[in-house]
């Protein structure tokens, strides 16, 4: 069973983290939501959420996967915390997995993750100086090798079925795809 880190910073998109921790929890996958601190996390519209953890507990055990919600200012005080460049640093160095949606791509960027590789975004997210050597695209979710990044609040769900299908195969992706009344692809 894969273990996946999904750090949880103020004023990130809810629909965005709330999809994603509950598509990978409907595949069996451990994940833990952690918070920069120890405070509730007010999202971006407003709501409530309750990670799971602190980032400084979290950081204590080894992740298949990390993935960042996206959402303003969140993606921001992702990208202002060095633990979070540190892990995703560590992660890549490593081979595993490093996902992003939204506007947290810019933190992928800013930590040089980017260079020579294909990705997405939400639209103008990534500030112009760190696109360079970025191969942008446009489709709603992006592979080049371990790093997967997708554009926004709209193609949260299908961002984390292909997260799913890459840890667990096609089959544990329709199994968990099929209850929520979407077509299998």
């Amino acid at each position: 069973m894969a273990n996946i880190l999904v750090p949880l910073a103020q004023g990130c998109e809810e629909l965005e983290a709330v999809t994603i921790t509950d598509l990978l929890t409907r595949a069996g996958f451990m994940v833990v939501t952690a918070g920069l601190d120890d405070k509730p996390i007010t999202a971006s519209r407003g709501m409530v959420l309750v990670p799971s953890t602190t980032l400084d507990k979290a950081l204590q055990q080894d992740f298949d996967m990390i993935v960042l919600p996206g959402g303003l200012p969140g993606a921001d005080h992702l990208n202002n915390d060095p633990r979070i460049h540190q892990s995703l640093k560590k992660m890549n160095d490593n081979g595993k997995y490093i996902a992003a949606i939204c506007a947290a791509p810019k933190v992928l960027a800013r930590a040089g993750l980017l260079q020579n590789r294909q990705a997405t975004s939400y639209p103008d997210s990534i500030p112009e100086q760190d696109m360079a050597g970025i191969d942008y695209q446009q489709q709603s979710v992006v592979i080049d090798g371990n790093i997967i990044t997708s554009r926004g609040p709209g193609t949260a769900m299908d961002f984390a079925l292909v997260l799913i299908e890459l840890l667990a195969g096609k089959d544990k992706r329709i199994e968990v795809e099929k209850p929520l009344q979407r077509p299998a692809t």
